[in-house]
């Protein structure tokens, strides 16, 4: 086995916080791993002239243009089981504090905490470059996923509409696509979904981690609530799209024994395939969900992260191919197993194969004509 790694940030330093932050998953901004500098904004004797007031200055949301040139992003991992996603937006508002994209923020300059869900960059030159892409004698058809990293449906995208401009040129060149979202407002745009639908060029996969609209608020701060991604497999599979459930990720002593739960309400709704993944905590995450348990789950926190550790080869996290998806060893057996009873009792199927088939370009279109 390989040696054991840990997260060790430039800077040492424990949690600041002293209560959650509400509306956040995060209520702290560990050090940046790339940066020596780092100053926790949410440190009341660093921000508040009174540090024993006990209003803390909320941290609201701000956006950024994002300057990327391209938007189709490329993996060459074994177990993710799609190569190419696009990803609307980095850093995701949801705040789901297990998020395993929460490192990448750093990239930016960022923490993986509260500046994960509060400093969101906005890609507002998505379906240009996605338009410029697909149009390229280079890009073989294939199924793009939206998104791979953060969610496509949080709360900006009711108003700056990228996701929907970037489906609109899904739909005019065909080409298949897999959404993965947690927020309801996936069913805004039926109409271009049930138009992929006709070529068999897209999936929809609503995330459902818990059915507990308490331990939701608070795990996914500013996701939609349980009965609201019911509402949308029911919705979105009556208008005869393709519709399935993530049950991810599995947090083993805190989510894992409502599999089955999930699994027949979702198969009721209207789910017709289902996913699952084990809670990751890389790098950053690793302290912030600890922190997280600290606050809201004292009572479970030792034991959720002893199951944690029994999945990942004792330790938080594992990042090795193949086992990091599904983790190792009798706990992930016992999930796993889970998982298929639940799958077989709700009538819940495998995912469906999309296809590149009606896949066409616009200069093809026009020689046509």
């Amino acid at each position: 086995m390989p040696a054991k790694k840990k997260f060790r940030p430039v800077v040492e330093e424990a949690p600041q916080s002293r209560s959650p932050v509400r509306g956040r998953g995060a209520s702290w901004s560990p050090a940046n791993r790339f940066e020596k500098l780092h100053i926790d904004v949410t440190d009341i004797e660093v921000v508040d002239e009174e540090p024993d007031a006990e209003e803390r200055p909320r941290r609201g949301t701000q956006y950024f243009r994002d300057g990327s040139r391209s938007i189709i992003t490329r993996n060459s991992s074994p177990d993710v089981g799609f190569e190419t996603s696009l990803n609307p937006y980095r850093g995701c508002e949801h705040g789901c504090i297990y998020c395993y994209a929460r490192p990448t923020h750093e990239y930016l300059g960022f923490s993986a905490g509260l500046d994960f869900e509060s400093k969101i960059m906005v890609k507002t030159n998505a379906p240009a470059l996605l338009r410029a892409e697909l149009e390229s004698q280079g890009w073989q058809p294939q199924t793009l996923v939206m998104s791979g990293v953060t969610d496509p449906y949080q709360p900006i995208e009711r108003k700056l509409h990228i996701t929907r401009s970037c489906l609109e040129v899904l739909a005019k060149f065909r080409n298949p696509v897999a959404i993965i979202t947690k927020n309801r407002l996936v069913t805004r745009d039926i109409d271009l979904l049930c138009e992929l639908t006709k070529y068999n060029a897209v999936a929809v996969n609503v995330s459902v981690t818990s059915l507990d609209p308490n331990l939701q608020r608070v795990l996914e701060p500013r996701t939609s609530s349980p009965q609201a991604r019911l509402d949308a497999i029911k919705q979105l599979s009556s208008a005869g799209i393709p519709t399935g459930v993530m049950v991810a990720p599995v947090i083993p002593g805190l989510t894992d024994h409502e599999i089955p739960r999930i699994l027949d309400a979702c198969g009721k709704a209207g789910a017709q395939f289902a996913g699952y993944t084990i809670v990751r905590l890389p790098w950053a995450v690793a302290p912030l969900f600890e922190h997280w348990l600290e606050e809201h789950f004292p009572d479970r926190k030792e034991k959720v992260l002893q199951r944690i550790r029994h999945l990942r080869g004792d330790r938080l996290n594992n990042s090795q191919w193949h086992t990091r998806m599904t983790g190792e060893g009798i706990f992930a057996e016992q999930i796993s197993s889970l998982f298929r009873i639940g799958c077989r009792r709700a009538g819940i199927r495998s995912r469906p194969n999309l296809s590149t088939a009606a896949f066409r370009r616009a200069k093809e279109q026009l020689r046509l004509l």
